[in-house]
């Protein structure tokens, strides 16, 4: 590399539906020199934006009320399969984690360590590596192993947390109650949870059920 040439700045993009959160990343950002904050969004025109500006790096907040954070994430890498993405979120969930990692994001950031940990993680992502905080790495180990819960069983424990019956659940399932017995018992097998309760409090820990 030249060094009479000058260093171009990491171009980054930030969507989260919080005007003070864009505020505090903008912030964080605005004293580096070798980092750019290009464009801010609250969500409905994310894709639109990245598109027109094609950010190096793109930080991504999972909690859009009415969107959602990984399907925007997936049309941007749908439409750019290199686009390097960065999810922020205050959940430390280890189902969160693996859904943000399987839809492609390269880092994942947590909103209260935002100031410590977010301009190491642009730097991380936009050389082509990953970057996860050590706490997620734990919970995915952990659980790596581990049944995960089938797509009708996250509907049923939805509905648990929603503090319907098993017959309810059967009509709003269009299944019968036995079989809402059934997977309530496969659930808590997989989840070791000791009643449905625990079950609950289990699923929105590690981010099964969105809170």
């Amino acid at each position: 590399m030249d060094p009479s040439q000058p260093v171009m700045p990491i171009r980054v993009m930030a969507v989260d539906d919080h005007p003070l959160m864009l505020e505090g990343i903008a912030s964080v950002l605005g004293s580096q020199p070798d980092i750019e904050l290009i464009a801010t969004s609250q969500g409905p025109d994310a894709h639109e934006l990245f598109m027109q500006h094609r950010p190096d790096v793109t930080l991504m907040d999972l909690q859009i009320p009415g969107l959602s954070g990984l399907q925007i994430m997936q049309d941007i890498r749908t439409s750019v399969p290199t686009a390097r993405v960065i999810i922020l979120t205050t959940y430390r969930g280890d189902m969160q984690a693996m859904r943000g990692i399987r839809a492609g994001a390269a880092g994942y950031v947590l909103k209260g360590m935002m100031r410590a940990e977010l301009l190491d993680a642009i730097r991380v992502v936009h050389t082509g590596r990953r970057r996860i905080p050590a706490e997620v790495a734990v919970l995915l180990a952990e659980h790596v192993a581990e049944e995960t819960l089938t797509h009708r069983e996250i509907d049923v424990l939805e509905q648990v947390a929603r503090g319907q019956s098993n017959r309810k659940i059967g009509v709003k399932l269009a299944i019968s109650e036995e079989t809402v017995k059934v997977h309530m018992k496969n659930i808590l097998a997989k989840l070791g949870a000791q009643d449905r309760t625990h079950a609950v409090t289990i699923g929105i820990k590690r981010g099964i059920l969105e809170v």
